[in-house]
Order: structure tokens, then C-alpha cells, then sequence
């Protein structure tokens, strides 16, 4: 169901989501080559407790960790755990959720740790851009397929990329996962009209090479089929008549990431956002 928010509960998702970004920031700081998913779990879950929150993924539907830690060609819902060391040249995409006040937020960055390959940077670069350019979509009075058109157009289309279909973006709100599904392909003017006061996650999800994914024995676990690695970025958004907005600000993971020598910026490639 989808569950249009007043001013008052936006607010509310915006500091939930400023909680999000800030235990992002200090993954993106302490992050090297040697560390494990364990660690910056840990180092997660007591950043959102100390800020009076609760990490909306742990216990959630029984997944053990406060972050989902994917590396290299899992796309999304790696569990963190101490086998999991992060080396030299991998990607490393942190999702993290924070409940503060009753409400959700919801975040997603792409770490590139070391010397990561070009080719494997700019998979990085053109998945970032494709979320914002799914941002300026994302307008009341557009459609759902409007999102994910500029999603799809951006990075297959334009880049050869694959985009998942199977794990898609949604409303957030009291709940995680609230209405309406957003998928990251589509076409323009299908679906659902964005109304004022709709909150939604919008997460590009892409891989390297074909779209296709499979589900580790984990249970959890998503992962690109051909095994080539697969980025993740995510924004929470308001969608108002006054313009939308963005809850979650990775204006301090990208600071936390320039003091950090282990970790590669990333960044959007702007000419794609110009006009």
C-alpha cells in the first residue's frame, strides 16, 4: 500500500536518513584492505544506537547483520560476517537502514577499495549518475515508468550494462518496504502517477555484464550469474510539488571517503546530468 507522508513525517524520515548516511560516512572512513564485514557492522550498529536508532535490517525477516555488505559480483543482501575480508581492488556496496522516530530511512553506496580497474570504476561512476538521473525523473505529475526508463536508457542503452530486474526500489516510510515497487527499467508514461508526498528508495542495481542474478545458499545473498562484478547506489527521495528532494545526503560519505587513502571517489559523470 502506498502511504502519502505529511511535512511533519518527511522531516522525520529526513533525520532517520541522516542517521543512514552518517554510519555510511564512518564505513567510508575505516574501510582498507584486510577489514571484514563483521567490522564495520559492528562499527555501523553502535554509530546508529549511539544516535538513538535501530538498524532497520537487523532481525528483518531473520537477516543477522544492522548492514548488507556485497562485494565484487553480489549485487545486494551480502550478510557481514568475519570471512568476509575485503581486498585490495574489490568493490564493496554498504546498504544501511536506521528506524528513528517510527520512521525509516534508507541508503546505499558503492566503496572502491585500492586499485579497482578502470573498467570496474566506471561501473561505479555511470550506476551513481543513473540514480540521480532517475532522481530528476522522479517529479510529481510523471510516472513510475519515467524512473526507471531513465535508469535503463542511461545505462544499457548508452553503456551496455546489465540492469537487474529481479530486486527493485520501493516506498519507505513507518515500514521498510512500503508501496510502490520501483523498478530500475521501464517505459515513460506507464505506471502509477507520483503524487505529492510520495517517499521512495530509488536504488539502481547493475551489472557489469548480463542483467541476470542468482541467490546464494545463504538464502540471502544476491549475485551477478556471470560472476562480473555489479554496483548498488541509493537515495531515499520526497517527491513534492515544490520539487523533490533527497532525505539521504552522500555529501558526508564522499568527504568521509577523501580522507580515506583506501578508498577511490567515485562521483557522477556530470555532462550525462547536464540539460
Amino acid at each position: 500500500m502506498v502511504f502519502y507522508k505529511t511535512d511533519e513525517e518527511i522531516e522525520l524520515l529526513k533525520k532517520s536518513n541522516e542517521v543512514v548516511c552518517k554510519a555510511l560516512a564512518h564505513v567510508g572512513s575505516m574501510l582498507r584492505p584486510g577489514m571484514t564485514g563483521a567490522e564495520i557492522d559492528k562499527a555501523a550498529e553502535e554509530l546508529i544506537r549511539d544516535h538513538g536508532g535501530v538498524p532497520s535490517f537487523k532481525g528483518y525477516q531473520g537477516f543477522p547483520g544492522s548492514l548488507c555488505v556485497s562485494v565484487n559480483e553480489q549485487v545486494v543482501h551480502g550478510i557481514p560476517n568475519k570471512d568476509q575480508v575485503f581486498q585490495d581492488g574489490d568493490i564493496v556496496s554498504v546498504d544501511c537502514g536506521v528506524q528513528l522516530n517510527g520512521f525509516h530511512g534508507d541508503s546505499a553506496f558503492t566503496f572502491p577499495i585500492g586499485e579497482v580497474k578502470e573498467e570496474v570504476m566506471e561501473l561505479c561512476r555511470v550506476t551513481n549518475t543513473s540514480l540521480y538521473k532517475a532522481i530528476e525523473a522522479a517529479v510529481v505529475g510523471a510516472r513510475l515508468g519515467d524512473i526507471g526508463f531513465a535508469v535503463q536508457q542511461y545505462v544499457e542503452r548508452e553503456h551496455g550494462y546489465g540492469v537487474v530486474r529481479e530486486l527493485v526500489g520501493h516506498g519507505i516510510g513507518r515500514d521498510l518496504h512500503e508501496g510502490p515497487e520501483v523498478p530500475n527499467y521501464g517505459k515513460r508514461g506507464r505506471g502509477a502517477v507520483l503524487k505529492h508526498g510520495l517517499v521512495i528508495a530509488i536504488e539502481p542495481m547493475v551489472n557489469l555484464g548480463r542483467k541476470e542474478v542468482r541467490t546464494e545458499r545463504d538464502g540471502w545473498t544476491i549475485f551477478a550469474k556471470d560472476r562480473l562484478p555489479s554496483a548498488h547506489y541509493e537515495h531515499s527521495v520526497a517527491v513534492l510539488t515544490t520539487g523533490t528532494v533527497k532525505l539521504s545526503d552522500h555529501s558526508v560519505v564522499e568527504e568521509a571517503i577523501s580522507k580515506n587513502p583506501n578508498v577511490r571517489y567515485v562521483g557522477v559523470v556530470a555532462e550525462a546530468l547536464q540539460g
